[in-house]
């Protein structure tokens, strides 16, 4: 009859490396959902600001206006449909993630944000 001496042990071990890749990937998602809420935020802010450019006009765009909204909350202005005379904005930001434990660096999370100014006529 053979010894099992030790096979508890190796149970044990793969049961916490599991455990270990399991928490890596909790950490990475919290990590990619809380950048991803950032980057929401300042597409709403970057689509907002380009609204009351469009709406009250001064001497800047509101692209300008959206991309500095957009770089205020750490985000990069990738497209802003805000033509003067229009009054509808589309904007579309991108936040990098940063390095992830399990999956490297590099990753980025884009979002889009869409405003309409109400010139209430109707």
């Amino acid at each position: 009859m053979r010894s099992e001496r030790g096979s508890a042990s190796v149970v044990v071990v793969a049961i916490v490396a599991a455990a270990m890749v399991l928490g890596l990937g909790a950490t990475d998602t919290a990590r990619v959902l809380a950048v991803a809420a950032r980057a929401q935020a300042a597409a709403d802010a970057a689509a907002l600001a380009a609204a009351q450019e469009l709406a009250l006009p001064s001497d800047r765009t509101p692209s300008e206006v959206a991309g500095e909204f957009a770089t205020r909350n750490g985000a990069e202005l990738l497209e802003c449909r805000c033509e003067p005379g229009t009054f509808d904005v589309y904007v579309r930001v991108r936040v990098p993630v940063g390095a992830l434990l399990l999956f490297g660096p590099g990753r980025v999370v884009d979002a889009e944000a869409a405003a309409i100014v109400d010139t209430g006529s109707g």
